[in-house]
């Protein structure tokens, strides 16, 4: 029997392969933006809930040219503004992909409201079918567990998972259903282990965020293939209002935030630092979040802010109580190291000199 996450409905999400190495500097102008998700091919990739089309082209089958095409915005995914030393992560896009077709990406046309809130007969009669199999699924048969998954899945992701999803139409797909089937509804995901909370907050879309996790049975730790948790990604989401951001607080307290990615080793601080969010660093460092992690190559937060010389960033680090300055990368480098390669960071270099010294003054 196929597990849930191994699903990939016709609104399966495409995707466009990007290079490595390269990040993208967060904008400051509250603009909400999508993000990328990391592939699962050793590379980064952009990923669209806006399309919806049940063409099976797969990551490699986009080329550099048919991406740009696929795209509304500017820098789909990898700014010009870049710090080009800065460690890649899944980047915010200023563009939105979509097939190019109809009325806009991934639209429908516009039903009268009732309509629009309510389930469709189809979705209804697949949930009805699998709730009598639940908690037990293992009692019906492959064919028929997948025929109804995949039913519900399509309907699922594309209400819960667009740019535009409305959090009345979402809150009308959460009613009514028992424990054991609302857990399996909240929590599935899509062929590349996304799920509709990784969405929500690729698409800032804090409304559906709050919805999701006031429901009590989101895995908010689920990894999808490349092992990035929707805490992880957070780090990345424009929080515009108060309320955004208290929905960002109640996600990092419920999730565990040192999980580290499976490519690459990178937790939601260094994305954090990397992409320049300190109101977002400054919320993991008060939700726990441990300074002195490494990633695959030995790289800590620390290094991370130093390589992309961002001096405040180094400075929220640096007075965070447990941070340790002298850790080395796998090349035996360490964060003053790196601030004095040239181009030197002067004003960094002084602040480790600074703090390094500190340290040793308060040494018995």
């Amino acid at each position: 029997m196929e597990k849930t996450d191994e699903l990939s409905p016709s609104t399966s999400l495409k995707s466009i392969m990007k290079k490595k190495d390269y990040g993208f500097r967060a904008g400051g102008n509250g603009t909400k933006k999508n993000l990328q998700f990391v592939g699962v091919n050793g590379g980064y990739e952009t990923t669209s809930s806006e399309e919806t089309s049940g063409e099976d082209s797969s990551p490699e089958d986009l080329s550099e040219s048919e991406a740009e095409k696929k795209c509304d915005g500017p820098e789909h995914g990898w700014g010009k503004d870049a710090h080009p030393g800065c460690k890649a992560g899944p980047a915010i896009s200023e563009g939105t992909c979509n097939t190019g077709q109809g009325k806009g990406p991934g639209e429908e046309p516009l039903l009268p409201k009732a309509e629009r809130y309510k389930p469709s007969e189809e979705f209804l009669n697949a949930c009805q079918a699998l709730s009598q199999y639940l908690p037990d699924t293992g009692t019906t048969t492959d064919q028929l567990l997948r025929q109804n998954l995949n039913t519900i899945s399509q309907e699922w992701f594309r209400v819960s998972s667009r740019k535009s999803s409305s959090p009345a139409v979402v809150a009308a797909y959460l009613q009514s259903h028992s424990p054991h089937f609302l857990k399996l509804l909240v929590n599935l995901a899509d062929g590349n282990g996304n799920t509709a909370l990784h969405y929500s907050v690729s698409h800032s879309n804090f409304s559906i965020v709050k919805l999701l996790l006031e429901t009590g049975v989101c895995n908010v730790d689920h990894q999808n293939k490349a092992g990035y948790t929707a805490v992880m990604i957070t780090p990345l989401a424009s929080a515009e209002t108060d309320e955004d951001m208290a929905v960002v607080w109640k996600l990092l307290r419920e999730g565990n935030v040192n999980i580290q990615a499976t490519q690459g080793g990178q937790t939601a601080l260094m994305l954090g630092v990397s992409h320049d969010r300190e109101d977002m660093v400054q919320a993991l460092l008060s939700c726990q979040a441990n300074v002195n992690l490494q990633d695959h190559d030995g790289s800590s937060a620390l290094m991370l802010a130093c390589h992309c010389g961002n001096a405040d960033m180094v400075r929220l680090l640096l007075a965070h109580p447990a941070c340790d300055s002298s850790l080395t990368d796998k090349a035996g480098r360490t964060a003053l190291s790196i601030a004095l390669k040239p181009p030197a960071h002067v004003e960094i270099a002084e602040l480790l000199q600074a703090h390094a010294e500190q340290g040793r003054s308060l040494k018995p």
